[in-house]
């Protein structure tokens, strides 16, 4: 028999998106199962309230909650690292190893680990997110060596409408970005109905599609020894190791 599988995932406390997403992506994997525990976020912007909205300390106490359920890995389905910057989830996921023993991983982390994976250096960035909030997500990758050739955003603050950008939009701005040449298009917000587009984008565009919900269970699979390639359907990414 399989071994069981739990996932465990940080949530934003006003998406609707990704946790039927995540749910969906785990029935691919034998005997696995999502679990999910909220934090308050509401808007995302770059306001005092806004950024504090990611305080360690709100974190780790979700973290401890699913912790009681046994999971065997912790994701952070969010992408505040791309603004607040990267070292935030390199000790997010180190305080929440140190608070439960529970291996952890992000979003942003696994996407990075997934363009360092395949040499990404040209990459195309789409959000819903605000110009102030996009252009220090652009200055973070840049930051690492990663040029953002193309970029469409939606200038957008309320976390819970980011869920109602309708699929045939997002599937509008990959296209505009499309011509820039870039080696991935990411999906860079984890309350977007864009993880499904993933083969139709493949298809029409042939670039690859990393959508942040999905790099979050690609890096969770990962951190508990699974191969990503058991989901299928979903896009590229997962046969990427």
């Amino acid at each position: 028999m399989s071994r069981t599988v739990r996932l465990g995932v940080l949530t934003p406390s006003s998406n609707t998106a990704l946790e039927p997403l995540t749910s969906s992506m785990a029935t691919s994997v034998p005997n696995a199962s999502a679990h999910f525990s909220r934090f308050r976020v509401t808007e995302i912007a770059l306001s005092d309230a806004a950024l504090g909205q990611f305080d360690d300390s709100k974190i780790l106490a979700a973290a401890e909650l699913l912790a009681d359920a046994k999971v065997d890995v912790i994701g952070w389905s969010g992408t505040s690292a791309g603004w607040l910057g990267f070292d935030t989830d390199r000790r997010l996921v180190e305080r929440i190893r140190e608070r439960t023993g529970i291996v952890a991983t992000t979003a942003v982390l696994a996407l990075n680990e997934l363009l360092a994976l395949r040499g990404i250096t040209r990459l195309a960035l789409v959000t819903p997110y605000t110009t102030d909030v996009q252009q220090r997500i652009v200055d973070n990758y840049r930051a690492i060596g990663i040029e953002v050739v193309a970029e469409r955003h939606l200038g957008i603050r309320v976390n819970h409408d980011f869920a109602l950008v309708e699929p045939g939009q997002l599937m509008g701005l990959m296209r505009e970005v499309a011509p820039a040449g870039p080696q991935a298009i990411t999906t860079f917000c984890t309350n977007l109905r864009a993880a499904p587009l993933a083969q139709a984008v493949e298809t029409e565009l042939d670039i690859p599609l990393l959508d942040t919900v999905s790099t979050t269970v690609w890096g969770q699979l990962r951190a508990v020894g699974l191969d990503p390639a058991v989901v299928q359907g979903w896009g590229r990414l997962f046969g990427w190791r």
